[in-house]
């Protein structure tokens, strides 16, 4: 005991000695190294390939035109879901396009449902334009509304939007192209932040949506590994969603889907599931710091989960295909469960065995190092894919920041899977009633 006690004692001083920083980065830095370094490269080789693509493409005129229904799901909206309602009325796709808005818990939502019932749809401005709104007078949840609205739908392609997001007018247009292909049971769009400017919580937000929704999933999508359809702006294939039971209870119905739509590209290699940058909904989010974080607290724990609870026996590669069990398996299980407790591992370990000087030089390397991959992707989204640069140029002021600020998240994701873990938090979800959840299947 006392020679393991020693022994701890020479280790604890070789590394606050003078190489005490070489040997603590040396820890670090392979895991940027063997798994972040890939992963962001593969990334921009995706950026790249779409970009190049683009340009060396002729667009081909197109007359498949299928029906579209939109599944707009509004519990405390307002009068902001007219908003919503009217962006999908102003579409330039000119095939039919059927809005169903489902106001949950109506009885209490008056204002909402208010709202929904007197939204009319002008026939000569907005031709091939439909509202069918339901009303689900006890609330029963997201889920709820989205196969409330789906058992209604009648269009080929499913819209599952959220009612406090707006959309570009060529949304739906750029969406159901790929559709054309059969292959596709999917498409993600693309989520930019609404409210952007009006809090320093919601501007570090639009620019960690540029990055990893705007820009990272373009790469992603090029290699077919787009990780997840947004909840609140994404497009299915009817007759695939159906095939599958639609949405399922608990929480995180969005990837959870995601994950059920990807369990059948093991055996079809032929799926896939695009992400479209030139489809852009607008959504609010949470204006503070301590809204933010908790909704993070809820986003975070729910990968713990999907991952390991509810869909352990999928992340194999017969069932998801090798191409994205090993996407998932790092950029899902490692990066979002495992590496935020290495890293406040070594923060702590830092924070102990290193002198302050030592301490500030090594984490002026790893600042460096993340604020020059912060750099390069905000750099290929801004010149490469942004539909908007006069607006992401104005982002830049948050590049020198977000370096930290992702650490601070990344440490609040151990809070959040511990949470999960021995709270079981995804049962404590405002996304729907306690009695729903506790009805669910328990995994």
């Amino acid at each position: 005991m006392d020679q393991a006690l020693l022994n701890m004692t020479e280790i604890l001083m070789s590394l606050g000695s003078a190489d005490g920083v070489t040997r603590v980065f040396l820890m670090l830095f392979p895991f940027f190294l063997l798994l972040e370094l890939p992963l962001n490269l593969l990334v921009i080789a995706g950026i790249l390939r779409w970009s190049l693509r683009k340009l060396s493409s002729t667009p081909k005129p197109s007359f498949y035109r299928p029906k579209v229904s939109c599944i707009i799901t509004c519990y405390s909206e307002g009068p902001d879901v007219a908003k919503t309602l009217t962006s999908l009325c102003e579409q330039i796709y000119p095939g039919e396009i059927e809005l169903i808005p489902v106001v949950d818990g109506a009885t209490s939502n008056t204002v909402t449902m208010d709202t929904v019932r007197r939204f009319q749809v002008d026939h000569h401005l907005h031709p091939n334009r439909t509202v069918r709104p339901i009303a689900k007078w006890q609330r029963g949840g997201r889920v709820s509304s989205l196969n409330a609205g789906l058992d209604m739908a009648t269009g080929d392609i499913i819209f599952a939007l959220d009612g406090d997001t707006s959309f570009d007018n060529n949304m739906v247009a750029m969406m159901v192209r790929h559709f054309e292909d059969p292959n596709v049971p999917a498409v993600s769009g693309s989520l930019r932040v609404r409210n952007a400017w009006t809090s320093f919580a919601t501007l570090i937000q639009a620019f960690e949506y540029f990055l990893s929704i705007h820009t990272s999933k373009t790469g992603l999508s090029e290699w077919n590994t787009v990780n997840n359809i947004s909840g609140a702006f994404g497009a299915f294939r009817r007759d695939f969603l159906k095939h599958i039971g639609g949405w399922d209870t608990h929480t995180a119905e969005d990837l959870d889907v995601t994950l059920r739509i990807k369990s059948y590209f093991g055996r079809r290699r032929e799926l896939r599931i695009p992400f479209e940058p030139e489809a852009v909904g607008h959504t609010d989010a949470p204006d503070t710091l301590k809204a933010f974080f908790m909704q993070r607290l809820r986003w975070d724990g729910d990968l713990f989960f999907l991952y390991i609870r509810k869909h352990a026996d999928s992340m194999t590669p017969r069932i998801l295909g090798w191409r994205n069990f090993l996407m998932t398996l790092a950029s899902g299980f490692f990066f979002q469960l495992v590496l935020p407790f290495l890293i406040v591992g070594y923060c702590l370990l830092g924070l102990i065995v290193l002198p302050v000087d030592s301490l500030l030089i090594l984490a002026l390397l790893l600042y460096s190092l993340y604020f020059a991959v912060t750099l390069v992707f905000y750099l290929l989204g801004l010149c490469l894919i942004s539909e908007r640069p006069k607006e992401d140029l104005k982002l830049a002021i948050v590049i020198p920041i977000f370096p930290v600020f992702m650490l601070a998240l990344r440490c609040w994701g151990v809070v959040c899977t511990l949470n999960e873990m021995f709270r079981r938090g995804h049962e404590e979800s405002s996304m729907a009633p306690w009695w729903v959840l506790k009805k669910g299947k328990r995994f």
